[in-house]
C-alpha cells in the first residue's frame, strides 16, 4: 500500500519531491524525527509541552546549564526489541534520539523546575522569580 499524493497544480513539476507539504513524504523523513514544542506563559511561570508519543518517562533527560534547558531522548535499538520480527510497508512513527534546546530569561527560578509525562506529552514547568519589592528607606538629615 502505497500513501496517495494528490497533484494541486495544473503542470506537474520536477521540484514537487522537494518541496512536499507533508515532510513524511520526502524521501529521508528520519531526519525530522525533532518533537513539536508549545511554550506558554502566564504570570507565574512558563510550561513548555513536548509531544514526544510512544516514550516512557524513563527516557528523557531535562538539564540546565548556564540558563539553557536541553531535554534530550535516547533510544536504543533494544527499545524496539519487539519490532524486528515485523515487516513493516511503510513506518513513520519515530521514536529516535532527539534533542531540544531552550534559553532561559534570567526571571526563571531554576532550582524549581518540576515536569511531568501525561499522555504522551511531556510538560515541564519552568517557574518565574518573585520580583524584589523595591526598598524604600527614609534618610534622615543630620
Amino acid at each position: 500500500m502505497k500513501l496517495v499524493k494528490r497533484n494541486t497544480g495544473w503542470i506537474p513539476s520536477v521540484f514537487d519531491e522537494f518541496f512536499t507539504e507533508n515532510r513524511l513524504d520526502v524521501p529521508n523523513y528520519e531526519n525530522f524525527s525533532i518533537p513539536a514544542v508549545n511554550i506558554q506563559e502566564n504570570l507565574a511561570n512558563f510550561v513548555i509541552e513536548l509531544a514526544a508519543p510512544g516514550l516512557t518517562k524513563e527516557k528523557f533527560a531535562i538539564e540546565v546549564e548556564e540558563n539553557i534547558l536541553k531535554v534530550s531522548s535516547e533510544v536504543t535499538s533494544e527499545t524496539n526489541s519487539e519490532d524486528k520480527d515485523k515487516k513493516f510497508t511503510r513506518r513513520e512513527f519515530s521514536f529516535r534520539n532527539f534533542t531540544r534546546s531552550f534559553t532561559l530569561p534570567e526571571t526563571v527560578d531554576v532550582e524549581n523546575i518540576t515536569a511531568s509525562y501525561t499522555d504522551g506529552i511531556l510538560y515541564i514547568t519552568v517557574p518565574k522569580k518573585e520580583k524584589q519589592k523595591a526598598l524604600k528607606k527614609m534618610v534622615e538629615i543630620s
